[in-house]
């Protein structure tokens, strides 16, 4: 049976590359900015190829070197997505995900898997999203995207992920996309053994206030300081199933351990909640702040797996093909991008094929203008817009992109 490599971005500190192991990938590299993230692959993997910088550097790695490889894999940076920051999209130094689309022209690989943040499946980036699938049809290649939940494949956690799938027209017809399993644990099913594991007395009864399913953890940045589980309404969330978010503990409650909330996670606790067990066993590198953020930065090992193997699937030509209807993400950038010239309100409505006033249009436009450079017109039958350059970084050597990378680089996660 044929066997398939992998590269993989802004690998982080394993949990997509763990996953794709157990899928049946083969890691031909592994490209991470931080040292630690770095240092926690190369301690579980000793043979894997594991590069240290920035990925859209040629000084860190050359891409025209793994042409041809089974898949692209990665997790581009959040925080140009993320609906608790600015959602600056191209605009922020650390968007990667429109020159990792372009990397696809150059790896030429069989199969492309990204994933990021549920912000990425709003309104706000229909267009970004509807320039992706454009160009990777472009290159040759049938895309799509889904919103996944860590929850409905076997982790305790909600999480929410978006994940793009991309593969040549004669594997994409036999992918489909993971179907949920029939079980999840429950915090307390994940953890209640690493509760009790120094004696405490009170592991059980926390257990009846912990089953059911986390909210998403948060990794945190260097910016940000240390270890904590979230926003305020995460927190709230994490009190009624009697854990402390503020911070992370040394170690599991010992004998005769009180508290007024609950007792706080421990790494390993954290580990178990994003989708480390026994069946993905993984150490993790550095003091507890660096674990932490390592942790919950990370992609969730099973789902990762779950979407290897439905890639793996595709790739052997095995299952039974289905024609994939394309889907529009945004009506609006596709007309203009249509055309060189101006496209007037009328037609746009007439594109787009239904009734939009210009209150609607102008405001769709205000959104596509934040990504894309679009000039507007006035004339005696109204405004007229012609879409011009994409503001994001897709491999330029003269982007504002690199100074501000160097700038803020110490603070970058």
């Amino acid at each position: 049976m044929a066997s398939f490599d992998v590269v993989e971005i802004c690998a982080g500190a394993g949990g997509q590359a763990l996953g794709l192991e157990k899928a049946g990938f083969e890691h031909a590299l592994a490209v991470e900015l931080d040292q630690n993230a770095c240092n926690t692959l190369r301690e579980n993997r000793p043979s894997w190829k594991v590069e240290q910088g920035d990925v859209a550097s040629w000084d860190t790695w050359n891409p025209g070197d793994y042409e041809g490889v089974g898949l692209l894999a990665g997790g581009v940076p959040c925080p140009p997505f993320t609906i608790a920051g600015k959602q600056l999209g191209a605009t922020d130094e650390r968007d990667l995900f429109a020159w990792a689309v372009e990397l696809v022209g150059v790896v030429r690989p069989k199969a492309v898997l990204l994933e990021n943040v549920r912000g990425l499946s709003m309104p706000r980036f229909a267009g970004y999203r509807q320039h992706v699938l454009d160009r990777l049809a472009a290159l040759g290649y049938v895309a799509s995207w889904q919103l996944l939940q860590a929850s409905d494949f076997g982790v305790p956690q909600l999480r929410p992920r978006f994940v793009l799938v991309a593969m040549k027209p004669e594997d994409a017809q036999y992918f489909t996309w993971p179907e949920p399993v029939s079980i999840t644990p429950t915090v307390a099913d994940a953890i209640v053994d690493l509760m009790g594991a120094n004696g405490w007395e009170g592991a059980q009864s926390w257990a009846r206030k912990a089953r059911r399913i986390a909210p998403t953890i948060v990794g945190g940045s260097k910016k940000h300081g240390g270890a904590d589980l979230g926003p305020t309404r995460a927190k709230r969330a994490w009190a009624e199933m009697g854990v402390d978010a503020l911070g992370v503990a040394d170690e599991a409650p010992m004998p005769g351990a009180s508290y007024n909330v609950g007792p706080k996670l421990t790494c390993d606790m954290v580990a178990r909640i994003q989708g480390w067990s026994d069946e993905y066993p993984w150490t993790f590198t550095g003091r507890k702040t660096t674990k932490y953020r390592q942790i919950g930065n990370a992609f969730p090992p099973p789902v990762a797996a779950a979407l290897g193997g439905r890639i793996m699937l595709a790739l052997r030509h095995q299952g039974v093909p289905t024609q994939r209807e394309p889907i529009d993400h945004d009506p609006i950038y596709k007309a203009l991008r249509a055309q060189d010239d101006y496209v007037t309100f009328n037609q746009l409505v007439r594109a787009v094929g239904r009734p939009m006033d210009v209150p609607e249009v102008e405001r769709r436009i205000s959104l596509l203008s934040r990504d894309f450079n679009i000039d507007v017109r006035e004339d005696k039958s109204g405004p007229a817009y012609r879409l011009g350059a994409f503001r994001a970084f897709v491999g330029q050597e003269d982007h504002d992109r690199h100074e501000r990378f160097m700038k803020y680089r110490a603070r970058i996660s």
